[in-house]
């Protein structure tokens, strides 16, 4: 599945079950700002990596896990096992030029969002404290978000990282909008990827990404674990009913504000649920 603009496949799949199963450049990716790799590890493993020329938040998805970064022993993060509990999640912001390891207390997941640094930000925790998890929408867009680093959390140099919860037979990241345009305050240039999880994990959710012109037009089915890249336009996704729906965003882009367009043609649903 390839995007006629970037000639990169939108849909990643995880690599295996175990370890590293995902790991997207900026390179890979076909664009500039945004990385995301994911570790699945058992316990006693270990994960690790330097953080070159990137910031990375280290979100600790389900299960335990011991952290050591930027030359400190930041202890055991971690605490919901199923990241369907909708419990407020673990995380570490790493500065670019530093290095970090995790050591699986249990079996974990642990999510690496990347982007560029400029050692503007000191290592530290995030949440659980100071992350609360709002609603968002109404009727059948309802959705349920955990803000890690948005824009009024001043814990970053570029990334933009927040948790939506999507139940069953819901929409979300709708009505239809896009940030891809470098002209704030009306709109801002951020990439993005979508990190899926669904609860039943047998099931499956729907993205859709496309521009208002169309050059770019796919529908994806997203199975659990999978990774949407959503260079440009619109990104909505939904999930069937009997299958509830998460997922990890992480954006980037040249300045650190989130500002969108919606699409036209359902403009007037975010007029009316104002």
């Amino acid at each position: 599945m390839t995007s006629p603009l970037l000639s990169k496949p939108l849909l990643r799949r995880p690599f295996g079950t175990h370890g590293k199963v995902h790991e997207i450049t900026a390179q890979s990716a076909g664009w500039r700002y945004v990385g995301f790799s994911l570790h699945r590890l058992r316990a006693g493993e270990r994960a690790g990596e330097a953080t070159g020329a990137n910031e990375a938040i280290l979100v600790v998805v389900e299960g335990k896990a011991r952290l050591q970064a930027a030359g400190r022993d930041w202890g055991l993060l971690g605490e919901r096992m199923s990241v369907f509990e909708r419990t407020p999640p673990h995380c570490l912001y790493v500065p670019n030029e530093e290095s970090w390891e995790a050591v699986a207390e249990t079996d974990c997941t642990i999510a690496v969002c990347l982007a560029p640094g400029r050692r503007g930000h000191e290592a530290r925790r995030i949440g659980p404290d100071g992350i609360t998890l709002t609603e968002r929408g109404r009727g059948t867009n309802t959705r349920y978000i955990n803000n890690i680093a948005m824009e009024n959390e001043d814990y970053c140099d570029s990334l933009l990282v927040t948790e939506v919860f999507t139940p069953a037979g819901h929409w979300s990241s709708y009505p239809s909008h896009r940030h891809d345009e470098d002209d704030f305050p009306r709109i801002t240039y951020l990439e993005e990827t979508y990190y899926h999880r669904l609860n039943p994990a047998s099931g499956f959710g729907v993205q859709r990404v496309y521009t208002d012109d169309r050059q770019l037009d796919e529908t994806m089915a997203v199975h659990d674990g999978d990774v949407v890249l959503v260079p440009r336009g619109h990104h909505p996704c939904g999930a069937p009913y009997g299958f509830e729906m998460y997922y990890l965003n992480v954006m980037a882009g040249p300045r650190r504000n989130w500002r969108f367009v919606p699409d036209l043609n359902v403009e007037w649903i975010m007029e009316r649920d104002r």
